[in-house]
């Protein structure tokens, strides 16, 4: 058969273009077609559907069963660390037996209760959220250490579960039920890692603002909406037909970081006395027992995504919390806490000048995980 080479030469870069692209998509069609097509069955069933009805019923057990997700028994813990004192924040971190180093960081700056004291003439209590290692050999030395480490700070409250990323939600319910038997009295809870930065001046004067309007049934974080199940076997976020059947989860805030007020608190902590919380993404979990109470996510665009903040100081000016902070810590503290490092006025063309940097670091297409372009105009 005779070929026409120059023809073959003309399009051969463009045959070898078309042949890779299609023999890329054909080795990774399950993942596009289960991100791809999920996020598109999960907004259909989210925006078009959006009962969540199946909730009720589907996942909901005795009082008996439920129990025995919550009824761990406290290795550390501090019953009257609240006492009678108004409390503006309980602030639980999760934390692992092993991150002496964050917990001390934390300690020493966005954690530390006597400068918010000093500062803003409020209360707020801080505490660890503990497991036990998952490692019987380490878990000896650890736990006499956590004795050193407590008796110092006394700020750990841990129970026997094992710590893993699939206990997280046992980690959610130790939080929400210590507030509720022993600081159910604090206007807010919230909830974050060991490896998140709060601005917690800007935190204070946000709940306090809240909490002159006196609003109820918050729930407050970075909303996502509309999130499919992980159906991919290989991601430790991986959730199966049996555990979640349905195309959609409700609306949730991530772990990394979100608010309740106080009567918000105890209904989603009531809800989860009622339901199976074998459902280790605890996030989630959280958005099903807020759904079962009729509470609904507000979304702030400055609680941050999976990604860190931008170093800037039209960031810190807003910045409730970020992601993604161990070694720098010190350093962001310094620089958000130093009234001669960011001075900016409050003058038009400063605002102006702001929201163009604004738009700059996070208006960019896949440029930033911290905060999204609509913060650039809030």
């Amino acid at each position: 058969m005779f070929v026409n080479m120059r023809r073959f030469r003309k399009y051969n870069p463009r045959l070898i273009v078309m042949f890779f692209a299609t023999l890329l998509i054909m080795l990774n069609w399950e993942s596009i077609d289960n991100r791809v097509l999920g996020h598109v069955k999960s907004y259909t069933y989210r925006y078009l559907y959006n009962s969540f009805q199946f909730i009720n019923t589907s996942i909901r057990v005795s009082p008996e069963e439920a129990i025995r997700y919550s009824n761990h028994k406290y290795i550390l813990n501090h019953e009257n660390k609240c006492g009678a004192k108004d409390i503006l924040l309980l602030l639980f971190v999760k934390s692992s037996s092993q991150n002496f180093e964050r917990r001390h960081a934390i300690r020493a700056t966005w954690g530390n209760v006597v400068y918010v004291e000093n500062t803003f003439g409020v209360t707020i209590k801080v505490l660890f959220a503990l497991g036990v290692h998952p490692e019987q050999n380490n878990r000896k030395l650890l736990h006499q250490q956590l004795i050193l480490e407590n008796k110092k700070y006394k700020d750990l409250i841990q129970q026997d579960f094992i710590d893993t990323f699939h206990n997280l939600t046992l980690k959610l319910l130790l939080q929400l039920s210590w507030k509720e038997s022993y600081c159910r009295h604090a206007h807010f809870f919230m909830s974050t890692d060991d490896d998140v930065f709060i601005h917690i001046p800007n935190l204070i004067r946000y709940l306090q603002e809240i909490a002159r309007n006196n609003n109820k049934n918050l729930w407050i974080g970075r909303v996502h909406r509309g999130s499919p199940p992980v159906r991919d076997k290989t991601s430790k976020y991986y959730v199966s037909q049996d555990m979640y059947s349905w195309l959609s989860y409700p609306d949730y805030t991530p772990g990394s970081g979100y608010v309740l007020s106080k009567d918000a608190a105890t209904k989603i902590y009531q809800a989860s006395c009622t339901l199976n919380a074998s459902l280790h993404i605890d996030d989630v979990f959280l958005g099903i027992c807020a759904k079962i109470m009729d509470i609904s996510p507000k979304d702030n665009v400055f609680f941050s995504g999976e990604g860190k903040a931008h170093y800037h100081c039209c960031i810190y000016n807003q910045m409730i919390t970020s992601h993604g902070h161990v070694s720098d810590i010190y350093e962001l503290w310094g620089r958000v806490t130093d009234p001669l490092a960011c001075q900016i006025s409050s003058g038009l063309f400063s605002r102006l000048y702001c929201t163009l940097v604004k738009v700059r670091l996070l208006c960019v297409p896949f440029g930033s995980y911290s905060y999204p372009c609509k913060a650039a105009f809030e």
